[in-house]
């Protein structure tokens, strides 16, 4: 018996190792696009990455969702863009676009909204302290913010909110490409963060915002690279799935209720967003964000302004 439970053992290690090869492997599995002659976008395990080139090194935006990442980001960021990296901008909070920043040379110019600070030092505190903490962002967008390097300039906007509260879309402004970030994913289920700020219809609207920007490509936060008539798209569709909630809310029907009625069309084609395989979103789930918006069922989280501080104590 002992035999069979050390080789049992010994066989379950081994799958194990495998596994582990194989995810790792997987994780570190980048694949670059050209976009346009400076840009490029880097598709990976999590939120996609877009890269700027530049005469003195390389802008990058968002840095996927582990510090191994992040780090082979940085390499071929500079590869790609023409030198060391100079600036990090995150769109967002959520881990699949911020936790490659550590695979960055600690102070590194790295932008985003205050709000974007707030949250990611209340819901995911513990992973920035250490070492970690010194490739937060260190540099604030109020509304549009503003660089010139080598000759290129990035504007960053924050148009309102939507996917979360701290939301910035990321302008490449002579090559007319556009980052969206997760405020606009292609052919994907969204996530709506109701607890972080995120709300229905502030997104429809604050996507009006970004369709009045110029641009001629769009590098969604997830999914392949597109145009605007694609944003126009998955406009419709939020209002499509917002005009749900609001009349399930009216009509008082409960989410089992709410889930039970063809209320969609305009997401044929669409596939489950989030992080597959880890965390998958779904028709029914945005329905459900829909539902618990019109009806007041989430309360959004009382996050302080801590990051807000930090930010302005930097200027």
């Amino acid at each position: 018996m002992r035999r069979v439970l050390g080789a049992l053992a010994a066989l379950i290690a081994v799958v194990l190792a495998v596994a582990a090869i194989w995810l790792y492997g997987r994780l570190t599995d980048l694949e670059a696009e050209r976009v346009s002659d400076a840009v490029h976008v880097i598709f990976g395990t999590g939120g996609n990455v877009g890269v700027l080139g530049t005469s003195d090194g390389a802008v990058v935006v968002d840095t996927l969702t582990f510090r191994f990442q992040g780090a082979r980001v940085r390499e071929l960021a500079a590869e790609l863009g023409g030198g060391p990296v100079q600036a990090v901008i995150n769109t967002h909070y959520h881990q699949d676009h911020t936790h490659g920043n550590p695979g960055f040379a600690p102070g590194t110019r790295t932008v985003a909204t205050g709000r974007t600070l707030d949250y990611l030092q209340f819901f995911d505190a513990g992973y920035w302290e250490g070492a970690a903490a010194r490739t937060l962002p260190n540099d604030r967008v109020e509304d549009v913010h503003e660089m010139r390097i080598g000759g290129k300039t990035i504007r960053s906007h924050h148009l309102g909110r939507g996917h979360t509260g701290g939301d910035l879309v990321v302008l490449f402004v002579e090559d007319g490409v556009l980052h969206t970030g997760d405020l606009f994913v292609n052919g994907l289920y969204p996530f709506v963060d109701l607890n972080a700020g995120g709300s229905l219809p502030a997104w429809i609207a604050t996507l009006d915002g970004v369709l009045a920007l110029e641009f001629d490509r769009v590098i969604p936060g997830h999914g392949p690279v597109t145009d605007r008539e694609a944003i126009l798209g998955f406009q419709r569709f939020l209002s499509e799935a917002w005009g749900a909630g609001r009349v399930a809310a009216d009509q008082g029907l409960s989410l089992e209720e709410t889930l039970a009625q063809s209320w969609l069309t305009e997401d044929a084609g669409y596939e489950p967003g989030g992080l597959p395989p880890f965390v998958t979103v779904g028709r029914d789930d945005v329905l459900q964000w829909a539902w618990e918006e019109a009806t007041g069922s989430v309360i959004p989280a009382e996050v302080p302004r801590a990051g807000s501080v930090a930010a302005e104590e930097q200027e």
